[in-house]
């Protein structure tokens, strides 16, 4: 004969005390108390299935009564005598509370914090922006894992009905960049992104404007000699062609970074597009600008400070402004355009080698294994190449014999 199980009661639930060893008190029907040697009161259900013996939890004592427990152990018995598994029903619904919290919104922004503090601030702030006005009002609410390519499609067709195809494949580009990460954590099966690749019109390459005719580079390197504006200006319009490094990175620079006696300009990671340290060999001639300069701004954090406080670089129109000022309209000349002058001058006229070049640009080399280079590869060839270069650009200064550029 089965032994009678006597029901608990509030009181001898509230004055059971923990032991060493788990404590089960039965209260019948299923329902247990589990009392853990820290002192939790955990309540369980125990039931059989389809012939299998199984155990599901109903809550905490005492946010979870014994009158509370007693209901939700006879709902869990309705469910069996109708043929329905609650354990089954308990995970369904959880999977469904967790889907409604994992919407894309949640996604994006979840993955936004994870990497902006990897970019630049106009960068993540550029990523935000797009996002809150171009995707997240369409489909933000959206369960991620329920978005198919079609939906994804309607929301970047919507970008590009703006005439704005350029924003509309960025727009594509972010979308897939939040699903991979979902799918990476598990939040999401594929990224629908993958399947538009083709859905919209290839946008137009923009170039930068530059001067790349060896004679007109020689008119611009005269007109920078006489250029009448603030110094700091003039010694970076100087000094630009010389390093051909990104406009950020040119403003940017701080005399901690430079290294005059050895002539090495040493980027750190966080201040290039790749993320990776960056190392400049210096020419001869941008050594004699930095000298010069370094009595007005030598004492400050910054190279290339602003006008108006010396506590911040340099204006990123600074150089624009200089090179219209000069006469240079922004479809012939920009900041930007003295790395194009320098990667095809140095490949065209001075035949120097493409990975040399690439290198110094800071763009991905890989060495035969298809391993990346590391910053300081290939630095005493690239020493006598930035210093071939602007020998080359004060011959064209001087007005020397100009070597057209060879056309394959």
């Amino acid at each position: 004969m089965p032994k009678r199980i006597v029901p608990l009661s509030e009181v001898k639930i509230r004055t059971a005390k923990p032991e060493e060893k788990q404590i089960t008190l039965f209260d019948g029907g299923g329902l247990f108390l589990l009392i853990t040697p820290s002192g939790g009161k955990l309540w369980r259900f125990k039931y059989r299935f389809d012939g299998k013996e199984k155990l599901i939890s109903l809550g905490t004592y005492p946010e979870i009564s014994l009158a509370d427990a007693r209901q939700r152990r006879d709902e869990a018995r309705q469910q069996i005598a109708h043929g329905i598994d609650p354990g089954a029903v308990r995970k369904a619904q959880k999977q469904a509370k967790t889907e409604e919290t994992e919407t894309f919104e949640v996604i994006a922004r979840e993955w936004h914090t994870k990497f902006s503090p990897t970019w630049a601030k106009t960068h993540a702030d550029g990523i935000m922006s797009r996002l809150e006005r171009d995707i997240l009002p369409w489909i933000g609410s959206h369960p991620i894992s329920d978005i198919k390519a079609p939906e994804l499609l309607t929301v970047i067709r919507r970008v590009e009905s703006r005439g704005a195809l350029e924003s509309a494949h960025r727009v594509r580009t972010i979308a897939g960049q939040v699903f991979r990460y979902a799918v990476a954590t598990g939040r999401a099966e594929r990224d629908p992104a993958a399947d538009l690749k083709g859905a919209l019109p290839p946008k137009k390459v923009k170039h930068h404007a530059a001067i790349i005719d060896p004679k007109e580079i020689s008119a611009l390197l005269r007109a920078i000699d006489g250029y009448t504006g603030h110094l700091v200006v003039k010694c970076a319009l100087r000094i630009a062609p010389l390093v051909f490094v990104r406009p950020g990175e040119l403003r940017h620079a701080e005399w901690a970074e430079i290294d005059l006696e050895e002539a090495t300009w040493n980027i750190p990671a966080g201040k290039m597009k790749m993320k990776e340290p960056h190392l400049v060999p210096l020419c001869q001639q941008a050594v004699e600008i930095l000298k010069d300069l370094q009595p007005l701004t030598g004492s400050g954090r910054y190279v290339f400070p602003s006008a108006r406080s010396f506590q911040r670089p340099m204006s990123e129109n600074a150089i624009l402004a200089a090179l219209r000022r000069m006469g240079y309209a922004k479809e012939e000349m920009t900041g930007h355009g003295f790395r194009a002058m320098a990667r095809t001058i140095l490949d065209e006229v001075l035949q120097v080698r493409p990975d040399f070049i690439e290198h110094q640009l800071a763009h991905a080399v890989r060495d035969p294994n298809g391993r990346a280079y590391n910053r300081t590869a290939h630095l005493a060839e690239r020493r006598k190449m930035m210093q071939k270069w602007a020998d080359y650009l004060d011959g064209l200064k001087a007005g020397a014999k100009v070597i057209p550029i060879r056309r394959t």
